[in-house]
């Protein structure tokens, strides 16, 4: 770091290490190199870019994340995803460095839930026990009992006394997609994912019409009307397992497009069609996920920076829940 000044108010300001990068460095050869000098892991989550995924130590959904996040003994976290994930990767092993491509990479489910409003909300209902999908801010994990993923709020929640009142948060579709398969009635947070919510229930349909042997994947994140198509419903893992197993040579994917790449990479044999939005773009790209590119990934681990920093009491108060959710993960055998 000697050779550059970095200019800390630029980066709070734009959320990344605004260098130029020299065009003729091999951005793959420097970050394998730099991964081992500085004895750091990238943990990349599936809706990232291609060259990010091909380059990182480990690929996963949120609760895959999380757990390579708490058992890593690198000296160095770079955390190729949105700020609540890299978030969790602190809250879970906090002597580590954590660090980011892109600070403003956020979230519109997490945003789509401030830590305020949700805890004069929480007032209302004293009698509810708080499950909080990972997909939300530490302020929001720190208000909750229990943390869920995709993979496990079904199994979670079906863990628990059928007469006791949840309140599930921040996901609305996610939340009534568990209701529906577990027959609960858990009170739901009005928040929603902008690129789940995208999803046209019309192209889709025209697309099953147009491709008669396809099977129609979704995450739990989409709307009711768009899950009623479904032939399989799962968390990012799950679809990715379910491709891999299934007989079908050609599905119709319905979550963040990024995780095609994986799904071409397991089964190159087979056909994957991004689901369509309700607007004029062919996909459904998160545009969070894609402000982290190999540029900044280089940068961020060159000079390691932006780093995720969090006050102590807050980490703690954050971490309980998450270790609720891993113990009961363990204990229901959901990996």
């Amino acid at each position: 770091m000697a050779d550059i000044h970095i200019d800390l108010t630029k980066l709070n300001k734009r959320g990344f290490l605004d260098i130029e990068v020299d065009p003729s460095l091999d951005l793959f050869q420097e970050i394998t190199r730099l991964k081992k000098e500085k004895n750091a892991i990238l943990l990349a989550h599936y809706y990232q870019d291609a060259d990010i995924q091909d380059v990182a130590d480990y690929i996963g959904d949120s609760l895959g994340l999380a757990r390579q996040a708490e058992k890593t003994t690198a000296d160095l976290i770079v955390f190729a995803g949105v700020h609540f994930m890299a978030e969790t990767a602190k809250i879970l092993n906090p002597t580590r460095k954590v660090v980011i491509p892109d600070l403003k990479a956020g979230c519109s489910l997490s945003d789509s839930c401030p830590p305020e409003a949700f805890r004069l909300f929480r007032q209302q209902h004293p009698d509810h026990l708080v499950i909080s999908y990972i997909n939300c801010s530490a302020g929001i994990k720190a208000q909750s009992d229990i943390i869920c993923t995709s993979s496990n709020a079904v199994g979670i929640v079906e863990s628990l006394p059928k007469d006791q009142p949840i309140l599930f948060a921040p996901d609305k579709n996610l939340g009534a997609y568990v209701n529906k398969v577990t027959g609960r009635n858990m009170l739901l947070w009005d928040g929603a994912c902008m690129v789940h919510e995208l999803f046209s229930r019309e192209k889709i349909d025209r697309l099953c019409h147009r491709h008669p042997d396809a099977l129609f994947i979704a995450h739990p994140e989409c709307e009711e009307t768009v899950l009623e198509l479904a032939d399989y419903i799962g968390s990012t893992t799950q679809l990715l397992q379910f491709v891999q197993k299934n007989s079908s040579s050609s599905f119709i994917v319905a979550t963040e497009p990024g995780i095609l790449h994986q799904m071409e990479k397991a089964a190159p044999q087979k056909t994957f069609i991004p689901a369509p939005p309700n607007n004029a773009c062919a996909c459904n790209d998160c545009p969070h996920m894609k402000l982290n590119t190999l540029e900044k990934l280089y940068l961020c681990l060159k000079y390691e920076e932006p780093e995720i920093l969090m006050d102590e009491s807050l980490r703690l108060a954050a971490r309980k829940p998450i270790d609720k959710m891993l113990e009961i993960s363990a204990k229901l055998g959901i990996q």
